[in-house]
């Protein structure tokens, strides 16, 4: 039985797991209009801040174009949420304003957590962490310049986060050619290369580097039919046609194809893994040289990172 036709009569219903609905009710003659709301773009975010902003009085430095640009893929409800923060931390400090180093705690603690400064962590531990995240940042600035290096930091947050380095894209994408998610992945090898590099040893600390480095490639070779060996072709696809629902893979695909699909993830991981040690090595100099600011100052923003990322990196710098 359909929807029973009332005339005069209009039924919305609304859904955040899309994914758990029942076909029957997206049938001709059903829910015939959908209607996706999606997460806001940069100008919308920049928007939404700027009305929960309106009681509140900004400092001025405070960008909210900035922010915005620091929040990819935060909804209405997140990004309130960073404003009350950021008031918050601004009146614990007694200050008459909100100013942009409120914000930017802010948005940190919402997607790390809280700082902890007090967590005990060897030398040679964050030594390591120094090396790791730098490691992102050098391969970064160079990979990909149309995201650049915002703030790198040592001091743990949250449960498991013991530092991050921290890029903004300098305009809203919607599509990313194989040249650039070559160099996401490099990135994020990144961490984990320079540690090999310098210490001959890796750590557990890349775990989620790998996670995510893997499902691009993954990516990469069953969705976007990037692979030079298997062609043009898909091997999964969506179960659903709302946005934001993951793909599931398909049982069909042969053994034969299924082992090509592997070996070509194990080879397009390690070429980016080899891109991102080339670059390491050729400027290890640098990558001291922001370590050791790290180790005396834990956070490494501004124009001090610029300078060592953007001015002083172009060339290389080797040993």
């Amino acid at each position: 039985m359909g929807l029973t036709q009332k005339k005069g009569v209009i039924i919305i219903a609304a859904t955040n797991r899309p994914e758990i609905l029942d076909p029957a009710l997206l049938r001709p003659g059903r829910f015939d209009r959908v209607v996706v709301v999606d997460r806001p773009d940069l100008k919308g975010r920049e928007e939404i801040l700027r009305l929960h902003c309106q009681n509140i009085p900004l400092g001025p430095d405070v960008d909210l174009r900035v922010i915005a640009a620091r929040t990819p893929g935060m909804v209405g409800a997140d990004l309130a949420n960073v404003v009350n923060e950021a008031a918050l931390l601004a009146a614990r400090k007694g200050k008459n304003y909100v100013e942009m180093e409120d914000f930017e705690e802010a948005i940190d603690r919402v997607i790390a957590g809280l700082a902890k400064k007090n967590r005990y962590i060897s030398h040679e531990e964050k030594t390591r962490i120094a090396y790791h995240e730098a490691g992102h940042a050098v391969v970064a600035s160079i990979l990909t310049p149309q995201e650049k290096v915002h703030r790198i930091s040592i001091i743990p947050r949250g449960i498991s986060a013991l530092g991050y380095t921290l890029q903004l894209p300098t305009e809203e994408r919607y599509l990313m050619t194989k040249t650039e998610l070559l160099a996401k992945i490099s990135v994020l090898l990144g961490g984990r290369a320079a540690e090999e590099l310098v210490f001959k040893e890796v750590s557990t600390g890349a775990q989620n580097d790998l996670e995510r480095a893997t499902e691009i490639a993954r990516a990469m070779v069953m969705d976007y039919g990037m692979s030079d060996i298997l062609g043009p072709q898909t091997f999964r696809k969506r179960e659903h046609l709302f946005l934001d629902v993951p793909f599931k893979e398909r049982e069909m695909v042969s053994e034969q194809i299924a082992s090509l699909i592997d070996q070509e993830i194990s080879q397009t991981l390690k070429t980016c893994y080899e891109t991102s040690t080339r670059i390491l090595s050729e400027r290890i100099e640098i990558l001291e040289t922001i370590v050791k600011i790290l180790m005396e100052k834990e956070v490494l923003e501004g124009e001090e990172l610029e300078k060592l990322l953007y001015q002083n990196l172009k060339g290389g710098n080797s040993r």
